[in-house]
């Protein structure tokens, strides 16, 4: 009888084990998008170059008592693959920041200096990222790392000497 018990056991165990490794994809990213799929979805592609970043906000997260910064970062159009926009124009795309220790890189942080190809949607001159994996390749590093936390505040890429 004890054997029994313990068989059973290690069969209930099993089954626990079982559902938790397949629920652990539920707490991963989903799935990022094709490029054919970005491409269709978005309003706005384009290689953009961050001009600057500018803290408009910032709350409290409920859950972490984190100040939590939402963003506009002024984008100047390099090269415009899709959209209305005109290249050499620039455009603001919104973001914010996520509590710290959440899986995945739920959002999109623009930095300034930086040459990225990025997916947009939204129009007229205002947009938000489409997706996780919506920025592509970046083409020239961030001369400026970190964000403003301040609401007002704005830190620019220095001019450049071309």
């Amino acid at each position: 009888m004890g054997t029994s018990l313990r068989v059973l056991g290690l069969k209930a165990l099993g089954l626990v084990f079982g559902v938790v490794v397949c629920a652990a994809p539920a707490l991963a990213l989903p799935a990022p998008m094709s490029d054919q799929d970005l491409l269709e979805k978005s309003d706005l592609v384009a290689l953009v170059q961050v001009l600057s970043v500018t803290c408009l906000s910032a709350s409290q997260d409920l859950r972490t008592g984190e100040a939590l910064p939402n963003y506009s970062a002024k984008l100047k159009l390099l090269q415009v693959v899709k959209g209305d926009e005109p290249q050499g124009g620039t455009v603001s795309v919104y973001f914010h920041a996520l509590p710290s220790g959440l899986l995945g890189p739920w959002t999109m942080y623009y930095y300034p200096g930086e040459v990225v190809w990025t997916h947009l949607q939204g129009k007229n001159g205002d947009y938000t990222t489409i997706w996780w994996n919506a920025r592509g390749k970046t083409l020239h590093a961030a001369t400026v790392t970190a964000l403003p936390t301040t609401p007002g505040e704005t830190v620019a890429a220095p001019p450049s000497s071309e």
